[in-house]
């Protein structure tokens, strides 16, 4: 006996679970392989499209973060600054073509476009969404239009992980996690910084400093395989190269305070120059399609002055790191990419935010690291590990994600030295910018989030007893089992009860009955002698007591769609404490979802 019970357990339950949890890891894998599949193919995109329309045609050859690939040799053409102004106009008609005519929701930075369906559409995204975005954002950025790659490739994972999710029919849950398990492959991998792609996924969806706890681990097994993926065609290593910066003075936390109130500043202009440009737009009386030219054109404009503004700006932020650049070129870069980058991407280009605010905010750390190092070199005597704390600072600014962002930037600069002030910086930040993102579709909370609602629903209930409503039971007219209908139509006419406890002679509740009920015999007179108001009542009684909780409470108002439930002893059936209405249950319940998410 004893063996076969052992045998049931680990034959019969555990294999289930381990062949569970072997077929989701291998989904996780296979969504892996394709974010990092994908990441490969959009960095040979823009490698090559940024060859040929900005070296080649246009001459224009910015510098390149130190960890990046460089298998391409450079063109002898000029610099051509008119063509510099027209390029960005030329991949917007491009690009807008593209977006609009196949797929409308492409536009703009996808990581939104992934936390909105996240949230909103059961994590679905339709099949072609990736393919056009990859396309689309490939033109923009390499044309000269000021963004990311985060936005494309997150949105490449997730509308793979939604597909695989949709055609093996799995559940709305589990397509929301392959979902987000996509974002945090895709932006890992394309960064080089798989740890923080996994918590990225899980923490950009709330503006709250909350995690989606289900996506991290399945998101880390995909971060991981993408990640590898992209580092066997374009090498190992960080993608930002940096000294060995050290943090080992308690004093240097002032200038970096310092630092987080400018981030902040920036930050909140950031935000609103990128929706204020993007609700211009939408109001525009014009074919969508037209739109992102004329945001290429003006990003143009601002190109032709100052180059450094346009497309990835990665390398500036390289230079930076190694104080390469004068405090008037940082403060010129900083401010013009937030203009380039809300007219590019706010126009209904494609691209990400999250490199512009990488090259903002490694600029303006570098303006307070070279200030502070002009005032008191011996205080400050490295510079540029404020660039590095300032990409981190900024970026939690505008996104409500400062644990990721810690991460990404540490992993993306291979300077683990400055957490410290890096995590005061972004702290600070995110205390004080909650109140905006740059992520428009990310929601409070999980109790604000759509997919969610249901389950926080049932968690609140359950949690709450009926014994917490005592106050909300009232106490009504109970009827005596023996009275006449004709009695009874004398209270009915002067009361506005619509539910009738019955007693029995001992005053025990044998019962209860509503207006609806007695409906068909309340206007008939010739029985008002006749019947009992025992013969009106249900012939099974469903009641409460108050040690339950207020979910088994409503389960049982929908049993019988009533709208009033008798609440009665936990020791004693028959002894009826009051009604409780379905109507002040659920205002209740909505009264502390309030009280939880304010």
């Amino acid at each position: 006996m004893i063996k076969k019970n052992i045998k049931s357990v680990f034959v019969s339950k555990r294999p289930d679970k381990i062949i569970q949890a072997g077929k989701f890891t291998f989904y996780y894998v296979l969504i892996g392989l394709i974010a990092g599949t994908g990441s490969v193919i959009f960095h040979y995109l823009c490698v090559y499209g940024s060859h040929f329309f900005m070296d080649f045609i246009a001459g224009y050859r910015p510098p390149a973060a130190l960890g990046e690939a460089h298998f391409l040799k450079p063109t002898t053409t000029v610099l051509n600054k008119w063509v510099l102004l027209f390029l960005p106009a030329i991949g917007g008609v491009v690009s807008g073509w593209l977006v609009y005519t196949f797929a409308p929701e492409a536009e703009g930075h996808g990581t939104d476009a992934a936390i909105d369906s996240y949230h909103r559409k059961n994590g679905f995204i339709r099949g072609r969404v990736p393919f056009i975005k990859t396309i689309a954002s490939a033109i923009t950025l390499t044309t000269g239009g000021s963004g990311g790659r985060e936005g494309p490739i997150a949105q490449i994972g997730a509308g793979f992980g939604s597909f695989l999710a949709t055609k093996l029919k799995l559940s709305d849950r589990e397509r929301r996690i392959m979902l987000a398990v996509g974002v945090g492959a895709g932006v890992g991998s394309i960064f080089r910084a798989p740890l923080a792609g996994a918590l990225f996924s899980a923490e950009v969806l709330y503006r709250d400093p909350e995690f989606e706890s289900e996506v991290i681990i399945p998101s880390g097994i995909a971060s991981v395989v993408a990640y590898c993926v992209f580092c066997m065609f374009f090498g190992w290593g960080s993608l930002f190269k940096s000294p060995d910066f050290i943090f080992e003075n308690p004093i240097e936390l002032g200038p970096y305070i310092v630092l987080t109130f400018i981030l902040v500043g920036a930050g909140f202009l950031y935000v609103k120059s990128f929706y204020g440009i993007t609700g211009f737009f939408k109001e525009m009386n014009i074919g969508n399609h037209y739109k992102p030219a004329i945001g290429g054109l003006i990003t143009g404009c601002i190109g032709y002055f100052l180059p450094q503004t346009l497309a990835f700006g990665y390398g500036y932020a390289q230079q930076a790191i190694f104080l390469e650049l004068s405090i008037s070129f940082l403060i010129l870069l900083a401010f013009g990419k937030i203009l380039t980058t809300s007219f590019s991407i706010g126009s209904g280009g494609s691209g990400g935010v999250f490199g512009p605010s990488i090259v903002i905010g490694g600029a303006l750390g570098g303006v307070v690291g070279k200030l502070f190092h002009m005032l008191s070199p011996a205080l400050i005597s490295s510079p540029g590990s404020f660039v590095i704390v300032g990409m981190a600072g900024f970026f939690s600014a505008v996104s409500n994600t400062p644990v990721s962002t810690i991460i990404f930037v540490s992993e993306m600069t291979n300077s683990y030295h400055l957490l410290l002030p890096s995590l005061l910086v972004c702290s600070l930040a995110h205390m004080m910018s909650k109140k905006w993102s740059i992520f428009g579709c990310q929601v409070k909370n999980k109790i604000s989030s759509p997919a969610h609602r249901g389950e926080f629903m049932v968690d609140v209930l359950q949690a709450i007893k009926i014994k917490d409503l005592i106050h909300l039971i009232k106490k009504v007219e109970v009827i005596p089992e023996n009275m006449l209908l004709s009695d009874f139509k004398k209270i009915f006419s002067e009361t506005k009860q619509h539910y009738f406890p019955v007693k029995d002679k001992n005053n025990r509740l044998i019962g209860v009955f509503s207006s609806t009920d007695i409906r068909s015999v309340l206007f008939s007179d010739d029985v008002d002698n006749l019947i009992v108001m025992k013969d009106i009542i249900q012939n099974k009684m469903i009641f409460a007591t108050l040690s339950e909780n207020l979910n088994t409470a409503l389960i049982k108002f929908t049993q019988k769609n009533i709208d009033s439930l008798p609440i009665v002893k936990d020791d004693d059936y028959g002894i009826l404490i009051g009604m409780l209405n379905r109507r002040e249950l659920i205002s209740f319940y909505n009264q502390q979802i309030k009280a939880n998410s304010s």
